[in-house]
């Protein structure tokens, strides 16, 4: 099994939603409901610090956007 870093985001979700569906179908071992659950956590962890990792990339894209706009360009109106 790759770490949920290994994975790539589409597989990350895919991974979590069994995940979800298996828990709720309550027919796992106490010990596989365990273990599935702390592996659902973990891909949880990984997909957050992806999505927060994309978040900034394009507060900075749009932060580089807004910079090159002269004064006479950008939208001052308030709306």
């Amino acid at each position: 099994m790759k770490a949920p870093e290994e994975l790539t985001f589409r597989e990350a979700m895919a991974e979590l939603e069994r995940t979800v569906v298996a828990l709720e179908g309550n027919t796992l071992e106490l010990e596989d409901s365990l273990a599935r659950y702390e592996r659902g956590v973990a891909l949880i962890r990984s997909l957050r610090t992806r999505l927060d990792s994309a978040q900034q990339r394009i507060d900075v894209l749009m932060g580089e956007l807004d910079a090159s706009q002269d004064d006479e360009t950008q939208d001052t109106t308030l709306s």
